[in-house]
């Protein structure tokens, strides 16, 4: 496995859920990954495992909402792996609500994560890949900004500015050799997920039954596993996408299409 054989990829939120499988998978695939992590201990979790099982991975602190942590672990990816060629978008945060019960606190810290945040790797990653005149983003939107879902006012506001951004830097920097595609995944079985289902639902038996009822909304039944995510952006991120820019994919389960 090859298809990105010594690719410098800075993969944000790297050290768990989607972003853990995506930095794992690229690493097998010959990928000199860091990973950008505002929790240390599973940054360098992720990178141990990677490395223990004979590839390349370094953890690097970083809060995406702090423009300062950005370009210190920029900097240090530069100067202990060299110049990234692939930046993936990955880090971001939920939150249950509709826009009368989102508080403006929630809201604000939404919009910082998921779209600011991205705005800020995107402002100091790109202008690297600009000199090299290469390179590849991908971004991760999700269904919700395609699609009307309850309960995730805040959410939804986010991943559009997520979809909306992809398609303002594949038009910007096509002309430099940068493409940038994104992913809007359905549900996806995450620590997220396992989490969200323990505090809103404490009792073992709601529990399983509100996970059955969040994996059946998905017409193929069941939720997205993380691998299977990691496995389109391996591709679009890779030579064998060299004529993709500017797309959303839905790996959904069928929603988008189905339901």
């Amino acid at each position: 496995m090859s298809k990105l054989h010594n690719q410098v990829a800075i993969v944000t939120g790297g050290g768990k859920g989607i972003g853990k499988a995506i930095s794992t998978r690229f690493a097998k695939e010959g990928a000199k990954v860091a990973i950008w992590e505002a929790d240390p201990a599973a940054g360098e979790a992720t990178a141990k495992e990677i490395t223990d099982s004979g590839h390349q991975a370094q953890a690097f602190l970083c809060d995406i909402t702090a423009e300062e942590s950005i370009l210190t672990a920029l900097t240090s990816v530069t100067r202990d792996m060299g110049k990234p060629e692939i930046l993936i978008n990955n880090a971001g945060i939920a939150n249950v609500g509709t826009a009368t019960t989102t508080s403006v606190e929630d809201f604000d810290k939404i919009m910082e994560v998921n779209a600011k945040g991205m705005f800020l790797c995107l402002k100091h990653v790109l202008p690297i890949m600009e000199g090299e005149r290469s390179g590849v983003v991908l971004n991760l939107a999700s269904i919700a900004s395609r699609l009307g879902i309850a309960d995730r006012f805040a959410y939804s506001a986010s991943k559009g500015a997520v979809l909306a951004m992809t398609l303002s830097v594949a038009r910007d920097f096509v002309d430099h050799g940068i493409r940038c595609n994104c992913l809007c995944p359905g549900r996806v079985h995450t620590p997220f997920v396992d989490g969200f289902l323990k505090k809103y639902y404490p009792e073992e038996n709601e529990r399983n039954e509100k996970f059955d009822e969040l994996s059946k909304y998905q017409p193929i039944g069941r939720m997205g596993e993380p691998h299977e995510i990691a496995n389109i952006a391996t591709f679009l991120c890779s030579e064998e996408a060299s004529f993709i820019t500017g797309g959303a994919y839905d790996i959904d389960g069928g929603v988008m299409s189905l339901k």
